[in-house]
């Protein structure tokens, strides 16, 4: 399995994969691919239909290695690789009727993360020079480590992985706060984490930099009001991130803002499968 540190860990990968696999074989296992010859080899290719960005390559070897070891997955493009379509991404050779109970398990995680890779790759390309491209935590339950590696793949950044990362002060827990004292209790109970403050005003923008946050998200904000706030910044640390209705059509002016990281949950979320296919030929 990969060892790329850019890929999802191996922990994350084998737990993600026993449960689609139990979701799929509970109770009785593939009882349609019981009927075929279990003597049968089969040569099997991963292809892609569409041109994307790869990713997932971890979760379908891991399909194979816990279904039947004798299975052996190879690969000939790798997560973060740009494929065209038609363009052959693994093989896949063991015998058939395993091969044929792993193809749905490997293909929903390639063409999910995948999708994410590909969404996220056309934002940074958007972006261009400017602004990175930061996920969020709009994420599918329990694939959280997945979808943010692919994230990776496809050259974005990732945001905070949980509620414990960094102190993220948003517009509910500032109901009953001020700024100043919710940066100021935050410093005083954990020290050594990032203080993040979500601002929808630039009236709260100079509150935040006046209590010495140390990032300050800048939602829902026009243009000219988010190069105001970097010019506010000035020469300071304070990491500005840019959020709230970010397109593929406004992300390029938006990164040339001087902002330094633009959050998006269309590229989780709302990312479409890449189509990916497993041909499958018999061999014996």
């Amino acid at each position: 399995m990969s060892r790329d540190p850019l890929g999802p860990p191996i922990v994350a990968v084998r737990a993600a994969v026993a449960r689609a696999l139990e979701e799929d074989l509970t109770p009785l296992g593939d009882i349609t691919s019981a009927l075929v010859p279990a003597d049968v080899e089969a040569e099997a290719a991963f292809v892609a239909r569409q041109a994307g960005v790869l990713a997932g390559t971890d979760c379908a070897t891991e399909t194979y290695a816990q279904l039947d070891a004798s299975v052996d997955v190879a690969w000939d493009a790798r997560d973060g690789d740009e494929v065209g379509a038609e363009q052959v991404l693994g093989r896949v050779r063991g015998p058939l009727p395993s091969v044929l109970t792993g193809e749905r398990t490997a293909l929903n995680f390639l063409c999910h993360l995948s999708g994410v890779a590909s969404a996220t790759r056309r934002f940074v390309v958007a972006a261009g020079d400017g602004a990175r491209i930061w996920d969020t935590r709009k994420t599918t339950p329990g694939l959280r480590v997945l979808e943010k590696a692919a994230v990776r793949a496809g050259g974005g950044v990732n945001h905070r992985g949980n509620l414990s990362d960094w102190v993220l002060l948003k517009d509910n827990h500032l109901a009953r706060m001020t700024i100043a004292d919710a940066v100021a209790r935050a410093r005083a109970q954990w020290p050594a984490r990032t203080v993040h403050v979500e601002c929808d005003t630039i009236a709260q923008v100079d509150e935040a930099l006046a209590a010495g946050a140390d990032a300050i998200l800048l939602d829902n904000m026009t243009l000219d009001e988010v190069r105001d706030c970097v010019a506010r910044r000035g020469d300071g640390r304070v990491l500005l991130e840019v959020s709230g209705g970010i397109t593929l059509d406004t992300v390029g002016a938006y990164a040339r803002t001087g902002a330094d990281c633009i959050s998006t949950s269309v590229i989780t979320q709302s990312a479409v499968a890449l189509d990916i296919g497993l041909d499958v030929g018999v061999s014996s």
